[in-house]
């Protein structure tokens, strides 16, 4: 049905999907050249904006393969105040290389993560200087068309399923859905762990997949708190919070989707301040003063400061934060699960393909 606030709109995604569909099919026809090369690429994307989990996703692929290969993911880095290629290290900051790929490099320093807004650019410098790469990670590739991944994973919230949305700007999809033909696994993610079996098959059929696409559910879960500023007392870097039921907290969100985790903390925490900001927020000195004031209007004695894992890896820049802040600062990491005893076989699907392809051909034809 449409939303009657927004119907002029409509005409206009009428023709943004024109667009889109033009673009489209000059590269399914080969009339635009798409870039494939002598390795697995696995590509991570959605069609829909907005936030629907692909960094943990695009984690948990990495934290998989590190195991086995010499893993090697690649963004445009967005929000970053550079434009070239770059690979992080520990002394990167986030205005040059984003948010995500700053988080990404901490939770795994041992894979190579590299930025390019030209993927291809990024991609073959890669190839060149980093030959030992056996697999390349694509993040937030699904709309670059200028490279053709041999194996494509398409994320959709299960909340804002993307065959119940509109093309932009009356709705939130960069193209239209029939392009999900392109995906050979589709994730619905963010779904609720207690998800009846009526209720998967469903929306299965609402999807519609092809017969060559896999189709799971997954859902996120929240860990320990981890200590923003690492403490030097080990018992510090971590936050039992089911020890908190007299305990104040301000949350900190720079996120899409701040609501789930505000809802998640609640079930801990009686008093709860929330500072909202916008996704990929960079934040200033008066921020800091605004959180720290909070900080101190807390009722409580045991009061903490929570945030985001792609928060803090922004906050923790400051070196102007009071120590009392500091020590009482966490983060919550968010990790992905799947249901439904999945997990195995999906597992299997990505390492036998990164295993059996030493040319990145693709896995299922259109």
């Amino acid at each position: 049905m449409l939303n009657n606030k927004n119907i002029f709109l409509y005409p206009v995604s009428l023709i943004y999907g024109l667009i889109t569909s033009i673009r489209n099919f000059l590269y399914n026809t080969g009339i635009l050249s798409s870039v494939e090369y002598e390795l697995p690429v696995i590509c991570v994307g959605n069609i829909s904006v907005g936030g629907t989990g692909k960094t943990p996703h695009t984690e948990y692929l990495a934290e998989l393969l590190q195991k086995d290969f010499k893993v090697a993911t690649l963004s445009r880095g967005y929000k970053r105040k550079t434009r070239d290629f770059r690979i992080a290290s520990s002394s990167s900051l986030v205005s040059d290389i984003g948010d995500e790929p700053m988080q990404l490099k901490r939770k795994f320093p041992d894979i190579l993560v590299a930025v390019d807004r030209n993927r291809i650019h990024g991609a073959n410098i890669i190839l060149e200087k980093y030959s030992e790469t056996e697999v390349i990670i694509l993040d937030d590739g699904f709309q670059h068309r200028s490279i053709t991944p041999g194996f494509t994973i398409l994320l959709s919230d299960f909340e804002k399923l993307f065959v119940r949305d509109h093309l932009m700007p009356f709705g939130s999809l960069r193209e239209s859905v029939i392009n999900i033909r392109r995906a050979d696994i589709i994730l619905i993610t963010k779904s609720p762990e207690d998800i009846t079996p009526i209720q998967r098959r469903l929306i299965v059929k609402e999807i519609d997949k092809a017969p060559y696409q896999n189709l799971y559910f997954t859902s996120l879960i929240y860990k320990t708190p981890i200590a923003v500023f690492n403490s030097k007392d080990p018992e510090k870097n971590q936050l039992d919070i089911s020890q908190c039921s007299d305990c104040s907290i301000v949350l900190i969100t720079g996120i899409a989707n701040p609501l789930p985790l505000k809802e998640y903390l609640q079930k801990f925490f009686g008093e709860i301040i929330q500072l909202y900001f916008p996704d990929h927020y960079n934040f200033i000195e008066k921020d800091i003063l605004n959180i720290t004031s909070a900080y101190n209007n807390l009722k409580s004695q045991n009061k903490y400061l929570i945030t985001t894992e792609k928060d803090a890896v922004r906050l923790r820049e400051f070196t102007n934060i009071a120590e009392s802040i500091k020590s009482a600062f966490y983060y919550i990491p968010v990790g992905v699960q799947f249901l439904n005893d999945d997990k195995d076989e999906f597992d299997n699907i990505i390492v036998n393909y990164v295993r059996k392809n030493k040319r990145n051909n693709r896995v299922s034809e259109i």
